[in-house]
Parts: C-alpha cells; sequence; structure tokens
C-alpha cells in the first residue's frame, strides 16, 4: 500500500518523512517525483510513502491512478505559523508560483500575508474535496505528533522503532 502526506508545505512534511525513514516495511521520501511528468510524476514504488506539497495540483491524476487504494494523511500546521513561514519564502519556490503563476502577479494592495493565506486555504479546500470520499486516510496535526504518528504507524501497520522516529520530531528539519 502507499502513504500519501498531503499538505500545504510548511507544516512539517520534511519532518514527518525523517520519522518515517525509521520505518521498516516502506520506502519514504520527499517530494522525490516532484521535477517528473507525465506517467513519471506519481511513480512511486509499492510500500511507499511519499510527502509533496505539490501533489495538490495532482489530485485528479492521484485518484486516477490510486483511487481508494493507498492511504491519505492531511498534515495540518497552526495556519498563522504556516502563513508566517511561507512569508519568509514569499519571492521563491511555491508562493511565487502561486503569486505570478496562478494570480498572474496579484494586485497591489495584496501583501505576502493575503498571498500566502489564499493559498494555504485553496490548498487546504482542494486536499479535503480530495479526501472526502476515500475511506482510508487521517488527519495530522503538526502540533501533536506524539499521538499522531503513533495513530499514523498503527493504521498502516508500519513496523518501525518508535524511538527514533520520534526523536526525529524534536528537530526542525527544514526551517525557513
Amino acid at each position: 500500500m502507499n502513504v500519501f502526506i498531503l499538505n500545504t508545505g510548511r507544516c512539517g512534511s520534511s519532518t514527518f518523512i525523517a520519522a518515517c525513514q525509521h520505518i521498516q516495511n516502506y520506502s519514504s521520501a520527499h517530494e522525490s517525483l516532484s521535477t517528473k511528468t507525465g506517467a513519471h510524476r506519481l511513480a512511486y514504488p509499492d510500500n511507499h510513502i511519499e510527502a509533496d506539497n505539490r501533489l495538490s495540483w495532482f489530485l485528479g491524476k492521484l485518484d486516477n491512478k490510486y483511487a481508494d487504494n493507498a492511504f491519505y494523511v492531511h498534515l495540518k500546521r497552526n495556519k498563522q505559523q504556516t502563513t508566517e513561514s511561507f512569508i519568509k519564502r514569499k519571492d521563491y519556490g511555491i508562493m511565487r508560483a502561486y503569486k505570478e503563476g496562478i494570480l498572474l502577479g496579484g494586485e497591489q494592495t495584496q501583501t505576502p500575508a493575503d498571498i500566502a493565506e489564499d493559498y494555504i486555504d485553496t490548498i487546504e479546500a482542494n486536499i479535503r474535496l480530495f479526501l472526502k470520499d476515500k475511506t482510508q486516510k487521517m488527519e495530522f496535526s503538526l502540533e501533536n505528533p506524539e499521538h499522531d504518528f503513533a495513530t499514523f504507524l498503527t493504521k498502516i501497520s508500519a513496523q518501525c522503532d518508535i524511538n527514533k522516529a520520534m526523536n526525529e520530531w524534536k528537530i526542525n528539519h527544514n526551517k525557513s
């Protein structure tokens, strides 16, 4: 079974995958196919855990390929903290792509916080819509990794060194 960590970005996905590196019966990676196109974009190996915020732009294709035959995690973080993290990256990455590509440059009166909040709201809505008919899913709060990661491991029948995995949640793996 494949596992997809759906998220906005800036919400702990790198840390999530670092913790998953201690699971023996799954491979795991962060944004491993993000540069691929076509059929290669979603060609993940079996029993693989993937975190990639860009998957929120490929949800139709993800549904076509995996449908309800995968496990989905909706990784969330406090919106204000996520917004603040995106503001620090306002001129590159997904924030630049969203402002320039989706909002066509935006409006002069829009602040980086306005852009980040709109992006977050859009991605969260896309993920919720995608997950509404999925039976193998869970929400995961970055603010509650001790409980949520243990629940996650149980739900996917992971064989894991839980102590090493939980230590990863004490490290900020992709700090702005």
